[in-house]
């Protein structure tokens, strides 16, 4: 399931002023992380 992701690559960019900006580290993977929260909302967590 590591590469089943909820928004396609237009959505994302969409939605990406809108992400804090990187202070020091580099930023992993929005799309990721995106994609993990709008999973437990539409899904709960068990």
């Amino acid at each position: 399931m590591a590469d089943h992701y909820w928004l396609t690559e237009n959505q994302l960019e969409c939605i990406k002023p809108y992400f804090p900006r990187s202070h020091g580290k580099p930023r992993v993977d929005d799309r990721r992380g995106i994609s993990g929260i709008i999973h437990v909302i539409r899904n709960g967590l068990r």
